[in-house]
């Protein structure tokens, strides 16, 4: 698939991940906290006719393991178009996601995965901590994490 992933507005990605990851909210409803902060990255896979396919960000946010802790980072709203699955999409996000870390001096990275993502995230590094859970609305999730080291 022709796409080319670029940094974007947090706006640009509601669409996609209200209707890939949080189908009972509305896209108004999809802003987080730290979505404005300077180190926040979202990015977004673009067709050539600009419609968004994929969807990524991350932000400086300790783990809830260790709540006070520095150099680290939470990706989250990462999403690709179902019909578009298994093409290398959502790795060249992450990918992009993870440069901005290692730009901004890397560190840790979590998630809270979806299960069914999990494999792709283990094929990208991460290791999982502590048990699954179901998040009310959005299905069972692990927590999930990696190192990123700054010009490794």
């Amino acid at each position: 698939m022709d796409v080319r992933v670029e940094a974007v507005p947090a706006s640009i990605t509601f669409p996609l991940r209200q209707q890939v990851l949080r189908t009972h909210q509305a896209p108004g409803q999809l802003a987080l906290p730290g979505d404005d902060d300077p180190d926040t990255c979202h990015v977004a896979a673009l067709t050539p006719a600009g419609e968004v396919v994929g969807t990524a960000n991350v932000r400086r946010q300790a783990p809830p393991w260790e709540p006070g802790a520095d150099d680290t980072w939470r990706l989250r709203g990462m999403a690709t178009s179902p019909e578009l699955r298994g093409r290398g999409i959502g790795a060249r996000l992450l990918q992009s996601v993870l440069a901005h870390v290692d730009a901004h001096g890397g560190g840790l990275v979590w998630c809270n995965a979806r299960l069914p993502a999990q494999r792709f995230y283990e094929h990208a590094g991460f290791v999982t901590r502590g048990e699954p859970w179901i998040e009310p609305d959005l299905g069972p999730h692990v927590v999930m994490w990696r190192q990123v080291t700054a010009g490794a």
